[in-house]
């Protein structure tokens, strides 16, 4: 049985977490700029470090396991 849980949560969190489509930290005008669709690299550095962070809490930390 292969473990899907890796793929899923790296995906998901790609996803929410790109810089300007839902939040961006942070913002060019305020600390937090909501659906900017724009980016910077400041943005792009710390969405960067919290995917990676929220990456190592599903999988390392809390073993997170989907098996079909």
């Amino acid at each position: 049985m292969k473990d899907w849980a890796p793929s899923i949560i790296a995906s998901a969190l790609f996803a929410f977490l790109s810089p300007g489509v839902i939040a961006q930290l942070p913002g060019r005008n305020r600390p937090v700029d909501f659906m900017s669709m724009k980016t910077s690299w400041a943005s792009i550095l710390v969405h960067a470090i919290i995917f990676g962070l929220l990456l190592m809490l599903f999988l390392v930390i809390l073993q997170a396991h989907l098996y079909i």
